[in-house]
């Protein structure tokens, strides 16, 4: 190694276990390079100390559009052009991506987080890690773990059994370390009553033992209490720089409770992210108007069509109204990037798509960016003399932000008001929502024609709605999670735990899994996403490689006259299970481009893990005997296919039935 631990003092070492600022780490009197961390999962989010504020950069789709897309190679492009960013402005590590679980739609964060499902989640923050790093910049993978709310984040334990952690929360990060980040971050809250970052359970004997994590674990910003317990634990870096925490690193090693060795571990691992740092292959690839187009790309991949009626997109012209003047980018708090790039208005966009065969206005009345309702009479008199009429709707930073949770999963009063009231008076409504998480869309969603899902979509935003709703783009997104009904139909309801404990009650029972067990109807269910095109399922083959591992091909015909791209989704099922199981889980999926007419086959690869539950009798991940579905589908309400096959490993491996 370049930097060896045996050439800093025992003083040095204590001290690069914290950070410098708020962003750098130690340098040991400057015998060891500057190392600059920085935000955010959705573009760079850099503080200019010296101008005191946040650098401009790429305002990339948030990542619950990317999530949308169900695309490996999208993901792995937003996460190359953010790094793009990240080089030119001197980040070395981004602190991204997030890959909480989505356990309830009020989280005020979710909009930073890929999925109701550990299995979509951990595949495509694998690609987002592998497309940042692939540039030299390092990513963290956070919030480790079982962070899945905002209200009282800090304080509030997770109170959470085994199965349950194994089977929905942590595997998300087990499949996206394999992605080799630079540094996991560990969350604020306790689980089971201890703090994450004093958690020596989960920082050593699971990150780093089981799960082979070999980078630095770093502490979400303040999440350490006791300096010494946490390096104790396996914490390598306290961030930010606290006053107390040398001292309490010093004070523990005084009292013989953390020794020098214990301390050499944490900083070998320090310096071997200072050396992965030092990398040749910082060079900038795009340039600033290429990177804005990743971002409309990326955007439109991952924009979901729910609802289209009588086909009304794509529009085929007229004279058209437009309503709502909402054009929010992202969520708030530490992942909102700020960008000098300046979008046409949705008008202009919609007039430069659409050419000479619609005529688009821009109603003087209805809904501000205050989201309140002025001029309500004139604004529906305006609607009813226009061939269709497109409602902007959703959330903005304020709502959907960090360190704070949504009151619940409605739009105002005031958007459901206009939405309704405009669809009696004109038929052909088009809604297009800019959120970060579900939206209850049960008060109106039967009044209206289409429904767009346009997320927080960055930059591009606009562009990419424009491109979707005049045909010049096919949209392929699918949502990463359910869109409940109300929310009492969650798994949490309104909870928020007392402040003391989270009791995640309902176990492996998450997102579609929920509804599936309790057989409730939910508004759009995981995996569901409309085309402009139709597609056909046939010739399910079932091919046994071994007694777990098996490959599962289908066909996929695009049986219209448009070219589209259709995510295909593999779900198993335990037929017979001696414990409870959900009815069927994600373990696998394919987003597949098919021209007009055309076929092809789609394979998917299931091993020992997608068959397997987590035995806590047995301590291990354990497959049962017995027979199994494989389901193939449109979504998880939309199956397709369905075959059998019986699994009959050796009676030694089995428990007595």
């Amino acid at each position: 190694m370049k930097y060896d631990v045996k050439n800093l003092t025992l003083e040095e070492k204590m001290k690069l276990l914290t950070g410098k600022n708020s962003w750098e780490l130690e340098t040991a009197n400057g015998k060891l390079p500057s190392v600059f961390l920085s935000d955010g999962p959705h573009g760079l989010r850099m503080w200019d100390a010296e101008k005191r504020e946040t650098k401009k950069a790429t305002a990339m789709p948030n990542i619950v559009v990317v999530a949308n897309s169900w695309d490996r190679e999208l993901a792995y492009l937003d996460g190359a052009t953010i790094a793009d960013d990240c080089i030119e402005k001197g980040a070395d590590v981004l602190l991204a991506p997030g890959v909480n679980i989505k356990r309830t739609p009020l989280c005020g964060r979710n909009f930073e987080y890929f999925s109701e499902d550990p299995y979509l989640a951990g595949t495509l923050a694998k690609a987002y890690i592998e497309g940042v790093q692939s540039k030299g910049v390092g990513t963290s993978l956070k919030h480790y773990c079982a962070n899945n709310r905002e209200y009282d984040r800090f304080y509030q334990s997770s109170e959470i059994d085994e199965r349950t952690l194994r089977e929905i929360y942590l595997p998300a990060f087990e499949i996206a370390l394999t992605a080799q980040p630079w540094t996991v971050m560990c969350s604020y809250n306790p689980i089971n009553g201890v703090w994450a970052s004093e958690n020596k359970w989960l920082l050593t004997d699971i990150l780093r033992n089981e799960f082979a994590f070999d980078g630095v674990i770093v502490s979400d910003w303040g999440a350490v209490h006791n300096s010494w317990k946490a390096v104790k634990a396996g914490l390598d870096l306290e961030m930010p720089y606290r006053d107390k925490a040398y001292e309490e690193i010093k004070d523990g090693y005084e009292k013989g409770y953390l020794t020098e060795e214990e301390i050499d571990a944490r900083v070998q691992k320090i310096l071997e992210l200072m050396e992965k740092v030092e990398n040749d292959k910082k060079v900038v690839a795009t340039t600033k108007e290429e990177r804005h187009e990743n971002a409309v790309k990326v955007a439109h991949g991952g924009i979901v069509l729910l609802k289209n009626e009588d086909n009304l997109l794509p529009l085929k012209g007229g004279n058209i109204l437009l309503n709502g003047t909402l054009e929010y980018m992202g969520g708030g708090g530490s992942a909102f990037v700020q960008t000098d790039y300046k979008p046409r208005s949705l008008k202009e966009e919609l007039a430069s798509a659409l050419g000479e065969r619609a005529r688009v206005s821009v109603s003087n009345f209805g809904m501000n960016s205050e989201l309140s309702l002025y001029g309500a009479r004139n604004a529906y008199q305006d609607a009813y003399e226009k061939d269709a009429v497109i409602l902007c709707v959703g959330n903005n930073a304020h709502i959907e932000s960090e360190s704070h949770d949504r009151a619940g999963i409605r739009l105002s009063c005031t958007q459901e008001d206009l939405i309704l009231n405009t669809a009696k008076v004109n038929k052909n409504v088009i809604v297009v929502i800019f959120a970060g998480s579900a939206i209850d869309v049960s008060p109106w969603v039967d009044k209206v024609k289409t429904v767009l899902f346009a997320g927080f979509s960055g930059e591009g935003t606009l562009q990419a709605v424009a491109d979707i709703i005049a045909g010049k783009v096919n949209p392929s997104g699918k949502l990463s999670e359910t869109f409940p009904l109300c929310l009492s139909d969650t798994p949490t309801g309104d909870t928020r735990g007392d402040g003391f404990v989270d009791c995640y009650q309902e176990g492996v029972f998450v997102g579609y899994r929920w509804y599936d067990k309790y057989e409730k109807a939910v508004a759009f269910p995981f995996g569901h996403g409309l085309s402009y095109a139709s597609f056909e399922y046939s010739d399910l083959e079932i091919c046994k490689k071994s007694e777990t591992d098996y490959e599962v091909s289908y066909t996929v015909t695009n049986t219209s006259r448009v070219d589209g791209k259709e995510v295909s989704q593999v779900y198993v099922r335990d037929v017979f299970a001696m414990v409870t199981r959900p009815n069927k889980e994600l373990k696998g999926f394919e987003k597949t481009f098919i021209k007009a007419g055309e076929s092809k086959r789609v394979t998917i690869t299931l091993n020992a893990r997608s068959f397997a539950y987590y035995s806590i009798p047995l301590k291990k991940w354990y497959v049962e005997n017995g027979d199994f579905e494989i389901l193939v589908g449109a979504s998880s309400r939309d199956i397709r296919l369905t075959g059998k096959l019986k699994i009959e490993l050796p009676e030694n491996e089995q428990v007595t039935h």
